[in-house]
């Protein structure tokens, strides 16, 4: 019986969890990154998919009676927020309501973060709901560099990784743009309220221009945006302490998880600029390319011909898919920046040196460990005045940075603080940050900044 129940698990996952056709589906994207998430949104409806980002952390309570207590937050969030909908669906459509018609999105990674099985998990309490095994999930891997076969025709894949990829990074420049307009707005709530209109232009030039060849259209709509949002500095407000956030991808970007902590470092005094979304897309390409050349070394050692040409061809594949990614990069950055003084990304392979450097971390360890511990140091080494590493509670990967950044930062004389979240609110939190950016001033006073 053991045995028959296991097998009809792994049965389930492989039907129900994977890669999917999605079109004449209602797509749903769980929020992550506010921006990121609806500018992908507006991708796919460029392709012909129905998709939309489904409203966040209103159904946490939901989260935690399903969960534990012992998952990784983000599980918690994600898992609350696909409940919710599920639960107003049925209460808006009544007999009409199909859950066949939706389709659920939750990528996930291999190695040892528990992201990997979010979407498993997903697939179990929705199972336990009366139609809602019906609902399948949509997921890419890291594994492959979040290819997006199966999703998407194979003759429109190229297009749409074009695509996909450049609102990564737009949804990253929005991002730093409003973080760079927001501490020195001239009228406050000025910069809010323009991002949010932004984001909305945005994501409908994502809609009406992904699925064509040329993408210059977009970048033409984000240069007029920075070129607006630049007129709501004010330029007698000195610059403030710069403080690099590092950490978890998914709570630093979402703020309700991080009970917006960009905001509140703000309220003492910072400017603060956030890891991007596209440096952990980079990263995960970097990673497969490294793979495919250690395939191919020894691939070649043993003389398997069979398995050189693979290894080849992966490794040409991720090679150009790199390239091609940080070619958009360059050219995204490069416009508005003759506008705007905002931070550009790292590149992947130069923060793998700054580990290398003195034997700090290893890139074979995996995890946002690599790339954390790598930016705090490449923080302190341009400049910046803090340190800010966000992390769910009990993160692995984050914890790791902890260990290391800690005591790094403290021997460069650079104020660090971690930042745990679990949906409950601490009282000494807020007191921690303004104690933080105390010392973040007095770094700027006695170092000036970058």
């Amino acid at each position: 019986m053991k045995k028959v129940i296991e097998l009809d698990t792994f049965r389930v996952m492989s039907e129900r969890v994977g890669r999917f056709n999605a079109q004449g589906k209602r797509f749903l994207i769980p929020e992550m990154n506010r921006i990121g998430s609806h500018l992908i949104a507006g991708v796919f409806r460029g392709f012909g998919i129905n998709a939309s980002v489904m409203e966040t952390y209103k159904g946490l309570d939901l989260g935690k009676e399903f969960t534990s207590g012992k998952e990784c937050f983000p599980c918690v969030v994600t898992l609350g927020d696909i409940l919710l909908f599920m639960k107003k669906e049925r209460e808006r459509l009544g007999n009409r309501f199909n859950p066949e018609n939706y389709m659920y999105f939750m990528p996930e990674s291999d190695g040892p973060c528990r992201f990997g099985m979010y979407n498993k998990y997903h697939r179990i309490v929705l199972d336990s709901f009366p139609d809602l095994d019906r609902v399948k999930i949509a997921s890419l891997s890291s594994e492959d560099a979040y290819s997006a076969d199966g999703l998407i025709p194979k003759e429109r894949m190229r297009d749409f990784r074009k695509a996909a990829y450049l609102s990564m990074v737009v949804g990253d420049i929005v991002d730093r743009l409003l973080w760079r307009i927001r501490p020195y707005e001239k009228e406050e709530g000025a910069a809010d309220k323009f991002i949010n209109e932004a984001m909305g232009r945005m994501a409908e030039s994502f809609s009406k221009h992904s699925c064509k060849k040329s993408l210059f259209p977009i970048l033409n709509d984000l240069v007029e945006i920075v070129r607006e949002g630049k007129g709501i500095i004010d330029p007698n407000i000195p610059r403030k302490p710069l403080i690099g956030v590092v950490g978890e991808i998914y709570v630093r970007s979402h703020l309700k998880s991080n009970q917006d902590t960009i905001r509140t470092l703000e309220k003492y005094g910072a400017e603060a600029i956030n890891a991007s979304i596209a440096e952990w897309v980079n990263y995960t390409t970097y990673d497969q390319l490294k793979l495919s050349k250690i395939a191919l070394r020894l691939n070649l050692k043993r003389f398997r011909l069979k398995e050189v040409k693979e290894s080849l061809l992966k490794y040409l594949k991720y090679s150009l898919t790199l390239f091609h990614q940080y070619k958009q990069q360059r050219k995204a950055y490069g416009m508005v920046r003759n506008y705007i003084d905002i931070e550009e990304d790292h590149k992947i392979g130069h923060l793998e040196k700054v580990l290398k450097k003195n034997n700090t971390f290893s890139f074979e360890v995996g995890t946002e460990a690599c790339l954390s511990i790598a930016a705090a140091l490449e923080y302190a080494h341009m400049g910046y005045n803090g340190v800010v590493n966000i992390f769910p509670f009990t993160c692995m990967p984050s914890n790791l940075t902890s260990s290391i950044a800690k005591p790094l930062m403290a021997g460069l004389n650079i104020p660090y603080i971690d930042v745990s979240y679990d949906g409950s609110f601490q009282p000494g939190r807020e007191a921690a940050l303004r104690t933080f950016m105390y010392q973040a001033y007095q770094h700027l006073k006695t170092h000036g900044r970058s």
